[in-house]
């Protein structure tokens, strides 16, 4: 692709689009239960394939989360359990905030009436 001036300026153009709309809305989710910072990373392989700031930024990620999961795995079991705990608080967290925000959708059980 890289002969032809105009494929090459097209395909970067196409991969800058769908890497950085991919990130916004990883960006946007990353505080929301669900894959946010899957989505976010997904963009990084994709913005990668084209552009150099994206190949380091991943690089950095993934040697940083790479460290996180060895020294948690280094740990004793009560700090791991921990973690869980606090990662568990945090999403349970956000998710009664979104709730409190957006409202309770009509198809949830009858178990969270005092948000109706």
């Amino acid at each position: 692709m890289a002969a032809n001036k105009t494929t090459d300026t097209a395909y970067r153009v196409g991969v800058g689009v769908v890497g950085t709309l991919l990130l916004v809305v990883g960006l946007v989710t990353i505080p929301l239960p669900g894959p946010g910072w899957l989505t976010v990373i997904a963009a990084l392989f994709v913005l990668a394939t084209e552009f150099t700031w994206a190949e380091r930024l991943l690089e950095f990620t993934k040697r940083n989360v790479k460290r996180w999961t060895e020294w948690l795995g280094r740990q004793p079991v009560w700090v791991r359990v921990l973690v869980a705990l606090a990662t568990a608080a945090f999403v349970y967290g956000v998710v009664v905030v979104v709730l409190h925000v957006l409202g309770v959708p009509s198809w949830v059980p009858g178990w969270v009436p005092m948000w109706r």
